[in-house]
């Protein structure tokens, strides 16, 4: 009797299923997490979205959300000089090379947030809007409490590693939905692709801007506990797509992962012609990430 009302349930749910989920074969994924979210919020794929994750650099979004937030309430301006602290100068990789005691302007360091990602350019900016970096913590974690983001806890304004510093796909996902939302003309910087500060050229060489195409905002961060996280914002026939990669084990396997979910989305909401979409398959769970000294961020 228990065998036949198993066997029933299971036919149902075959039943129910489309086509391209019963038979599909696509490719393994190899992050951690994943989650894709519609314009509507409607989760299209999701895998251990709700677990606990370092979020390495994607920290930096929250940082260009209350930077946002305050040239456009007027408390800020783009243009204004930011006098770079020893304590900003010296924070560890990757970096702008800033200069204690020279004069930075707020914009220029928001582009080496966004674009270079750069750890002592958001140092800088947190010392300049919260007084120190600290107070800017605080309002960091005030704002993701704000937002709802209620597995997110921040340490820093850059991203480096702290116990204390957690995050999870879901959260990201609101966040960097939030953001683009919130403050529209972020998506500018976040889908910059060069940024030059005294004569050096920072490029982000991501294929994932062209290819599937639509991405007009893209973060990127890496440590090695963290593994290589992404976060994107992406429109299609005026449907925004939001995609949060975590813990894959390279760059480049991280905007594989994000072309195939976005290529999916798009094809499942009718966006692109082709095959039917082909559920894309998690992969096998990789050994847990043991914890790491080393100080690599950024993206």
């Amino acid at each position: 009797m228990v065998r036949s009302i198993l066997t029933l349930g299971l036919m149902l749910c075959l039943a129910a299923a489309p086509a391209w989920a019963q038979n599909g074969h696509a490719p393994a994924l190899s992050a951690e997490a994943v989650l894709l979210l519609d314009s509507d919020g409607k989760v299209l794929f999701s895998r251990n979205a709700a677990e606990d994750h370092a979020p390495a650099s994607l920290v930096k979004l929250m940082t260009l959300y209350l930077a946002y937030e305050d040239l456009e309430a007027g408390r800020a301006q783009w243009e204004e000089p930011v006098t770079i602290s020893r304590r900003a100068a010296e924070t560890p990789r990757y970096r702008m090379g800033l200069r204690a005691g020279e004069s930075v302007s707020l914009g220029t360091l928001l582009e080496g947030v966004a674009i270079a990602s750069a750890n002592d350019a958001a140092t800088a900016v947190s010392e300049h809007l919260g007084g120190a970096e600290e107070e800017f913590v605080i309002r960091m974690n005030a704002k993701a409490a704000e937002l709802g983001l209620a597995s997110t806890h921040f340490a820093n304004a850059h991203g480096l590693p702290d116990p204390d510093q957690r995050t999870t796909a879901q959260d990201i996902a609101t966040l960097i939905g939030r953001l683009v939302q919130d403050h529209p003309v972020s998506r500018t910087i976040l889908g910059g692709k060069n940024f030059i500060y005294r004569g050096r050229v920072y490029s982000r060489r991501i294929p994932l801007f062209d290819d599937p195409g639509g991405v007009q905002a893209l973060k990127t961060g890496f440590t090695n506990e963290a593994g290589y996280n992404l976060a994107v914002a992406a429109w299609r026939a005026g449907q925004r797509f939001l995609l949060v990669v975590l813990g894959a084990q390279t760059r480049s396997l991280s905007f594989r992962d994000a072309r195939r979910l976005l290529q999916y989305g798009f094809i499942a909401n009718g966006l692109e012609s082709g095959e039917e979409p082909r559920r894309p398959a998690p992969a096998r769970q990789p050994a847990p990430r043991r914890p790491s000294a080393s100080l690599a961020t950024g993206g």
